[in-house]
C-alpha cells in the first residue's frame, strides 16, 4: 500500500510531462505537414549519385 503513495504521484508527473511535450511539439510545428512527409518516404531518390566508371560492391 505504501508503494501506491509513490507510484501514483510519479505516474501523474510523467503524464503531465508527456502532455507538456505534446503541446510543445504542436506549438513548434512538428505536425504541420504529415502528408508531405508521408509522400517523401515513398518516393525513391538516390542519395549518392554514382559517377562514371563507379560500380557498387
Amino acid at each position: 500500500m505504501s508503494a501506491l503513495l509513490v507510484l501514483i504521484p510519479v505516474s501523474l508527473v510523467m503524464g503531465l510531462v508527456g502532455l507538456a511535450a505534446f503541446f510543445w511539439a504542436i506549438r513548434h510545428g512538428q505536425f504541420d505537414d504529415p502528408e508531405g512527409d508521408a509522400s517523401r518516404v515513398l518516393t525513391y531518390e538516390d542519395p549518392v549519385p554514382q559517377t562514371e566508371g563507379e560500380t557498387d560492391v
